[in-house]
């Protein structure tokens, strides 16, 4: 089979901002045709938690034929390209290699079949599962992250939260991360039918973002520091715009919760001096002490719910990755055989 990885000469700078104006302009398409969708009945609102409206009235066989096979079909393909790069030993490079070329241009294609098959079928996978599975694909998603970068930024105000469990379960992460995160991305991208309500404009983007970042692998970018913050920032966003339109006394959990993981860890990453981690401390701070002065100093503790979730759930984790390692026999890495699995520095 020939090899798909050699470099084609296109600069991954070149790659992000092509692919970044692909996902603004997607979305932007979205929201021009959301009209369209009007003519479609959907189910009975029922005031049930997590209850989920965007599902068609009388969905077919067809119907469910066409998201299912249309997703099956992405994700096999994004696992396929995955996998043969990792089996032909790709390196990090400055350049898009072809098997990057052909995940961006999977990706836009599948992109925009799901946009053809929601007007044509109207239904995602929310026509079959519960919308708890997707949220918590994504969390999942931005744990993981925490514990691989637990070595680079640390994990409480930039210290590094030590022990075997915690670095040799990174090490796994680092290696079959990308099998998670394609599912996750994919999974959650066809879940959603395309419609144009704020909270899935901005939902969609996000997925176009990640789908995007899923298609640098084995590049630089892949790893740079600021592009990655991007992504984990933009759920401070999405969330907080989500929870304004569909639950508004909690919109300020999302948005100081997702805030506050900037505090404590993923700032220290950065670079940032110390005067600046201090102004971002104290702006953190004083916005909340103002929120909640309004809001009710009892619903204060709603800031620490979702730090505490992700953190807890970053350990348990680790710990289960650390034992089916151990089950598995998984090799220790050591000084004379490196983990390939280990980006370079960062730049």
């Amino acid at each position: 089979m020939p090899n798909i990885s050699t470099t084609n000469g296109i600069s991954q700078t070149r790659g992000l901002i092509l692919g970044v104006g692909f996902c603004f302009g997607f979305t932007g398409l979205i929201w021009l045709a959301g009209d369209r969708l009007d003519a479609f009945q959907l189910r009975a609102d029922r005031p049930i938690p997590f209850w989920y409206p965007w599902v068609s009235a009388a969905p077919t066989f067809w119907t469910r034929l066409s998201v299912w096979g249309c997703y099956a079909a992405h994700q096999l393909t994004l696992w396929w390209l995955i996998w043969r790069s990792q089996s032909q030993g790709s390196g990090y490079s400055n350049s898009l290699s072809r098997i990057n070329v052909l995940a961006l241009a999977a990706n836009a294609g599948f992109i925009t079949l799901h946009f053809v098959q929601t007007h044509v079928f109207y239904d995602g996978l929310a026509l079959d599962v519960p919308e708890q599975s997707s949220q918590w694909s994504v969390i999942l998603l931005l744990v993981i992250v925490l514990l691989m970068e637990n070595q680079r930024r640390g994990l409480f105000f930039g210290r590094k939260v030590g022990g075997r469990m915690m670095v040799e379960s990174a090490r796994a992460l680092r290696k079959y991360h990308g099998y998670y995160f394609a599912w996750a991305t994919i999974y959650t991208f066809w879940y959603h039918p395309m419609v144009s309500t704020p909270g899935h404009l901005l939902g969609f983007l996000y997925m176009f973002l990640l789908l995007l970042q899923g298609s640098l692998f084995f590049t630089r970018m892949h790893v740079n520091r600021w592009w990655m913050l991007t992504q984990e920032v933009l759920v401070l966003i999405h969330g907080t715009l989500v929870a304004l339109s569909n639950a508004p006394d909690f919109w300020q959990m999302f948005c100081f919760g997702f805030a506050g993981l900037f505090i404590v860890t993923q700032m220290h990453g950065l670079g940032l001096s110390v005067r600046a981690r201090w102004g971002f401390l104290l702006v953190y701070v004083v916005s909340v002490s103002v929120v909640y002065s309004q809001v009710g100093i009892g619903q204060i503790h709603q800031v620490t719910l979702i730090p505490l979730t992700e953190y807890g759930v970053a350990f348990v984790l680790a710990a289960i990755v650390w034992v089916v390692m151990k089950l598995c026999g998984y090799p220790r890495a050591t000084a004379s055989a490196p983990d390939q699995a280990t980006a370079p520095p960062e730049p």
